[in-house]
């Protein structure tokens, strides 16, 4: 019996058009557009400034843009899978509200949240609901309002994120390309380095939680760089191992941008030619869940079909993994 394999088969991406350059930080907080490149290695980050847009109205653009890239009806998607940690709302799920506003109402959705590391797992769920059989046609979406958690008075953490969204279709398919394997894991222990501190049922909102200034991201970056660097390394060589791939069958490397240092970092730990290690992080910062399509979508006329890729993410939680795919377009 041939085996049903969930192909990537189109991707887009979508950025606001402000641009929040280091220029402008510096006059917001003490910094300097050297000290966050030198440590960080971002220039510009993209900001959804219009008041009453979230996340879903990123996620919109960028699933309308797929549907008509592929003369698809929305009532084809059967399944719809935001990655996000910016929700329009606590519920519902923001899946639903971006399905609601691009007319597909002959599939069903839901949110994932799993930090930075939210899109590996939503295209790893995706495709294992296609290799079942239960659906043949999903998108899987990261979509980031980050600036709506940053706090512009703190310099550790205000230069890192950007607001972005992308997204994929993943159809079955019966080729020997698309979903190869993926490895995920967590670890709850580094709650404590990484969270957002209230606006959830063991802290919710009150005054005394918004003048504490407790509903933005609160980061310890040495702890999170370590862990990073290890963990996505450590994820990708297992993978690799399993799989029996070396640096020279990987075409290219799609990290998680959070920060320049760490991808460096773990493509030098790998062994890869830093030319198969993809950034692009100095333009449009941490978008979080939408890093990764971003950075797909930004790259794919590099990829030729059966290239190997490699996409590996680490986020709050601690979450973290690594995914293979073949290119299928």
């Amino acid at each position: 019996m041939t085996k049903i394999r969930a192909a990537i088969t189109a991707v887009e991406g979508y950025l606001p058009d402000y641009i929040l350059t280091n220029e402008e930080l510096s006059e917001m907080v003490d910094t300097t557009d050297e000290w966050i490149m030198t440590r960080i290695g971002i220039k510009d980050r993209h900001i959804l400034k219009e008041k009453g847009k979230g996340s879903s109205d990123l996620g919109e653009v960028v699933v309308k843009n797929i549907l008509k890239k592929k003369n698809i009806d929305p009532s084809e998607i059967e399944l719809l899978i935001c990655c996000t940690v910016t929700p329009d709302m606590l519920f519902p799920a923001t899946a639903n509200i971006i399905a609601d506003k691009c007319g597909i109402k002959n599939g069903f959705g839901f949110d994932i949240n799993a930090g930075c590391s939210g899109f590996i797992n939503g295209l790893t769920t995706a495709a294992k609901y296609i290799e079942s059989g239960f659906v043949k046609k999903v998108i899987v979406v990261g979509a980031e309002k980050m600036s709506t958690i940053v706090d512009y008075t703190d310099r550790s953490t205000c230069p890192i994120f950007g607001d972005g969204a992308g997204a994929i279709l993943l159809e079955a398919t019966e080729e020997e390309v698309g979903f190869m394997d993926a490895i995920l894991l967590a670890d709850g222990v580094g709650k404590k380095h990484l969270h957002q501190k209230a606006g959830g049922s063991v802290n919710p909102p009150t005054h005394e939680t918004i003048d504490n200034r407790e509903h933005y991201i609160y980061q310890e970056g040495q702890q999170v760089f370590k862990w990073a660097v290890t963990k996505m390394a450590e994820a990708t060589e297992a993978l690799m191992k399993r799989n029996n791939l070396i640096s020279d069958n990987i075409s290219y490397l799609l990290p998680h941008q959070a920060n320049l240092r760490i991808i460096t970092a773990t493509g030098e730990r790998l062994g890869l030619d830093p030319k198969k290690v993809l950034i692009n992080i100095e333009k449009y910062g941490n978008t979080t869940s939408a890093t990764i399509p971003l950075l797909m979508w930004e790259n794919q006329d590099k990829f030729k079909k059966g290239d190997n890729l490699i996409l590996t993410a680490f986020g709050a939680g601690f979450t973290w993994g690594a995914i293979w795919i073949k290119w299928a377009i």
